[in-house]
């Protein structure tokens, strides 16, 4: 297993992250996941088991030194990076007419800057491996909901996409975004409950994000759209 692609995720400890992981894992692959609770990702090893091929790193998916070191990490644990999956987000369940700002900075920053940053710090290493960036957007970065900055955040990720992969396509490296509709995942305990209809299981999008990251080498999947039947915007 020592020559085994391996994988970064951001926001690996719950979710749809974990549920990458856990799918790769199973698959032979190593993975990192990163997370800036350090409970969480100790569970989530716990729940993994004795596994030489999971390395937990705590830190901030908006700040570059944690990225920058969370990338370092992985190269020193590893010696390689295959494929990085920019999974962290957050959201305020708010609006810009009558919400609290207090909590857009820490939004913006992790669901904008963070994707960013990971592309910045791991790129080098994926030109070595001529790997793939997963980018986790959202339905909402599609279709504009009122007064919704969440949305905002998802439509500049749709458009960090396609910007990065014009870039980076020349060096061999594909970009994939993913882009789910409502999913059940801990992205919902903000907002107190979850919301009507059928939702998306995080295992459901993990499959999208494993098939795109596994495509044959000079095959780059650009965008795919998950939504649960019944889901009309």
């Amino acid at each position: 297993m020592t020559d085994s692609p391996v994988a970064l995720i951001t926001g690996g400890g719950s979710g749809i992250g974990a549920a990458v992981a856990r799918q790769l894992l199973d698959a032979g692959q190593r993975v990192a996941v990163t997370g800036r609770g350090e409970q969480r990702l100790h569970d989530f090893a716990a729940e993994i088991g004795d596994c030489e091929r999971l390395l937990t790193i705590a830190g901030n998916t908006a700040e570059y030194a944690d990225v920058r070191s969370a990338v370092d990490s992985t190269l020193k644990a590893f010696g390689r990076l295959d494929t990085v999956v920019a999974n962290a987000g957050t959201a305020t369940h708010d609006s810009v007419a009558d919400g609290d700002p207090a909590g857009w900075t820490e939004m913006v920053l992790t669901n904008v800057l963070g994707p960013a940053l990971l592309i910045r710090a791991s790129i080098d290493a994926l030109k070595e491996t001529r790997g793939r960036i997963v980018l986790v957007g959202s339905v909402a970065g599609f279709v504009p909901t009122p007064g919704n900055l969440y949305g905002a955040t998802k439509w500049a990720v749709t458009g960090l996409a396609e910007n990065t992969r014009r870039q980076v396509t020349e060096f061999g490296v594909g970009v994939t975004l993913i882009a789910p509709g409502r999913v059940e995942t801990p992205f919902w305990d903000s907002y107190g409950s979850l919301p009507p209809g059928h939702l998306l299981t995080a295992d459901q999008i993990a499959d999208s994000v494993v098939w795109a990251i596994r495509q044959p080498d000079g095959v780059d999947v650009n965008t795919v759209v998950v939504r649960p039947i019944g889901q009309p915007n």
